[in-house]
């Protein structure tokens, strides 16, 4: 009896699968793994990139609603306008003074207090959540705050404290007219203090304690802890702290507008684009402002960043 040769397909099943086979196979794989996640990464495409192109787009055209005959491309001339006009200028500069004030502060005395919540106490979770409710206040409320209950000149409590400590002859300054741009700066830090304790908090409970027991131990004292151990070790947590601070304050609107509307030589570039925007309809202009303060704040971002790296940089061994 003869036997039957094996057939093509069974030398085909026994074969091991080739080099490109598998590639094939793990390339099928992998797009089957990412397809779901296909349609959110086209949303996030239309809401965050497709208006960064439409503002750019615009930055560069002569849109006036007023002056609709006057529509079309115009070059470098937003560009042009913003940077040589003075109240732009001024504008630019409080953005600066505002975003490094508010973040410099803030990081100090959130570092202070998040030390001080660290350590052991009864009643450690109440103080927590008490310190961490500023921020959690809607910041038009918060602004609405400190311009009425505190910052009024007839019944704010800071001339209340002041009349309580020296009588009925003590100062009542109006502080919105004689601080403007130090009011809106003790208003944001009142609220993004507890942003910073929150991150540096959250690094201090990650230390390995038993590293610092030991050093300790060995006759180190408080402050070479801190130097040497705690601010290595918290330098990730104070770099976030001082980029998200950076990226969300230099885009700070509601305090400016809600306490001093812009005046007294405190309006920041995100309420000139607000003025140019709805108020002037010259939407040209507006938008090349909001592309210089993209690029404003990568650069502050990445000044903070560095600062923070530099002062913090460990000494070699």
């Amino acid at each position: 009896m003869s036997v039957a040769a094996p057939s093509a397909s069974a030398d085909r099943r026994d074969k091991p699968p080739s080099r490109a086979d598998r590639s094939l196979k793990r390339r099928a794989g992998g797009w089957a793994r990412r397809a779901p996640l296909m349609p959110a990464l086209v949303f996030m495409i239309i809401v965050t990139q497709l208006p960064m192109v439409a503002t750019l787009v615009i930055s560069f055209m002569n849109w006036n609603a007023y002056y609709p005959e006057d529509r079309g491309f115009g070059g470098i001339e937003n560009y042009r306008r913003v940077l040589t006009d003075v109240t732009t200028r001024q504008a630019i500069l409080v953005t600066i003074l505002l975003t490094v004030a508010v973040v410099l502060i803030s990081l100090v005395l959130g570092l202070l207090i998040a030390l001080l919540l660290d350590r052991k106490f009864l009643g450690r979770g109440v103080v927590r959540t008490f310190m961490i409710a500023p921020f959690l206040i809607v910041p038009v409320a918060a602004a609405l705050v400190w311009k009425h209950a505190l910052y009024n000149p007839d019944y704010g409590l800071l001339n209340g404290v002041l009349t309580w400590l020296f009588g009925d002859n003590a100062p009542q300054p109006d502080w919105i007219s004689s601080f403007p741009l130090g009011a809106i700066i003790a208003a944001l830090i009142w609220q993004w203090t507890p942003f910073m304790m929150l991150i540096i908090l959250a690094g201090l409970q990650s230390r390995p304690l038993d590293v610092v027991e030991a050093a300790r131990i060995d006759g180190a004292s408080a402050w070479q802890i801190f130097r040497m151990m705690t601010l290595p070790h918290l330098r990730r947590y104070l770099e976030l702290s001082v980029l998200l601070g950076a990226v969300y304050i230099v885009q700070n609107f509601d305090h400016v507008f809600t306490i001093t509307s812009g005046g007294l030589g405190t309006a920041n570039l995100p309420y000139d684009i607000y003025q140019n925007f709805y108020l002037a309809h010259d939407y040209g202009r507006a938008s090349a402002e909001g592309v210089i303060v993209v690029v404003g704040t990568i650069l502050i971002a990445t000044f903070a960043l560095r600062t923070v790296s530099t002062l913090l940089k460990e000494e070699p061994r």
